[in-house]
């Protein structure tokens, strides 16, 4: 019975790796069977540390639903938001990849479900299927064109760089909604350490973008009717340098 129950758990958490959307969608089954060991699915409350910096990479994280931060501090101490994750990201990938102690920590934005496996199990399906190496290549590929883009931006006016950051979260975790792309209505603090501006100034810029119609604020998400119209702030803003 207790094998039994095991089994069906297992199905259960490679059923959430291969779903649409998931890292490892298109992937046969019976592959990621054979090849993970043990699969562990917890939930977990909103601003729980799921990782610390100096962990070593003993497993590889998959979000089923809900949101997370990741951070750093800079040289004063002061905590810098270096990338905002959600339903069918990754993370812990480069610190099993490169077996060394992680870079970053990783909390809770939201309630969230996170499926992890092993290291090396994570490794052996990189290396026996191509797709998976494919999607792992774009994956970094990806944050590295986001990263760019916001260094070009860093002495961009406020409303640029704030436009730059919903725009960011738009192509990471955007959602196709009647009224245009739907992404989560992140707290000020949060999108100041993103962009690098005080929350005052967020609170300020977001108020003119929504007068604008650009954004549409509700309670626990952020609409942008129109993506093209947002980053045509980013257009204007760079052909008046």
């Amino acid at each position: 019975m207790e094998e039994s129950t095991t089994t069906r758990n297992i199905k259960a958490e490679l059923d959430q790796l291969i779903s649409p959307g998931m890292f490892f969608e298109g992937l046969p089954e019976e592959t990621l069977r054979e090849m993970v060991s043990h699969i562990v699915s917890r939930n977990h409350p909103a601003n729980q540390v799921i990782l610390l910096e100096n962990d070593w990479g003993g497993s590889v994280y998959f979000i089923i639903e809900g949101w997370v931060k990741i951070r750093t501090y800079n040289k004063d101490g002061k905590e810098v938001t270096l990338n905002i994750l959600g339903t069918g990201e990754v993370f812990g990938e480069m610190a099993a990849m490169e077996e060394v102690p992680r870079s970053t920590d990783v909390i809770t934005l939201t309630p969230t479900r996170i499926c992890s496996i092993p290291s090396g199990d994570f490794l052996k399906i990189i290396h026996a299927e191509p797709l998976a190496a494919i999607r792992l290549s774009q994956l970094m590929a990806k944050r590295l064109r986001q990263v760019n883009r916001r260094l070009r931006l860093r002495e961009a006016d406020s409303m640029s760089r704030v436009a730059d950051v919903l725009l960011f979260l738009a192509e990471g975790q955007g959602k196709e909604v009647n009224e245009g792309i739907e992404i989560p209505n992140l707290p000020h603090r949060e999108i100041s350490s993103l962009s690098g501006l005080a929350r005052e100034t967020v609170t300020r810029v977001l108020a003119k973008l929504e007068k604008r119609e650009l954004i549409q604020r509700k309670h626990h998400t952020l609409n942008i009717p129109d993506l093209l119209a947002l980053e045509d702030v980013l257009s204007s803003s760079n052909s008046e340098e």
